[in-house]
């Protein structure tokens, strides 16, 4: 028992209760207490200076955004489509229309992106949209970083445009193409209105 008692008195806490500040911890240091300082007023963070209205927000003067804040390339819209999979598809389906896999399996459907209101509204709607939430859809400002809530934009005013393009503005070659890869014979018709596959509707 005497060794015993020799051992723990020779024990130290140093590394179990270090002299820090914890989280919400008291701190007789400040006057109000509070070893947690709030933030100096009118400061902003280093990398999060956000002036640019159109790229942060979606909007030009509180309207949305009728342009994009960046030039849409084909780079643009192939991260657009690869940020739609993964975050919008399971709900809005990669063909855009509102039949996702969360849907066929009781999830409220959302609006179909090919209904008239949506393909007339502007790309800062959409934007707004994926960094606020809108009705059940909650906000992916979290998880999408703003370049990439504009490339998804892009993509869906391109899925939109792909799904309800009059056939006859498209050259020969193209309607040959996009037959093909729905599977019609060529000359048979162009884009077929909302397809009925992935493959073919994109």
């Amino acid at each position: 028992m005497l060794a015993t008692s020799l051992g723990l008195a020779g024990c130290r806490q140093d590394m179990h209760d270090q002299p820090k500040a914890e989280p919400l911890e008291r701190s007789d240091f400040f006057p109000d207490g509070r070893s947690a300082r709030p933030w100096v007023v009118g400061t902003i963070a280093r990398g999060q200076l956000r002036e640019d209205e159109h790229l942060y927000t979606g909007k030009v003067h509180g309207r949305h955004a009728e342009t994009f804040p960046f030039p849409v390339d084909a780079r643009v819209l192939e991260r657009g489509r690869e940020r739609f999979d993964i975050y919008c598809s399971p709900c809005h389906s990669r063909l855009g229309d509102g039949n996702g896999m969360i849907v066929q399996r009781g999830f409220r459907r959302p609006t179909s992106f090919h209904d008239e209101r949506l393909r007339k509204a502007p790309p800062g709607y959409f934007f707004d949209v994926i960094t606020n939430g809108f009705g059940t859809m909650f906000d992916y400002a979290d998880r999408i970083v703003p370049e990439d809530r504009w490339a998804i934009a892009a993509y869906i005013k391109a899925l939109q445009l792909s799904q309800n393009t009059d056939p006859q503005i498209l050259t020969t070659a193209e309607r040959v193409r996009i037959d093909a890869m729905a599977g019609t014979p060529a000359g048979e018709g162009g884009p077929r209105q909302g397809g009925s596959t992935e493959e073919g509707g994109r």
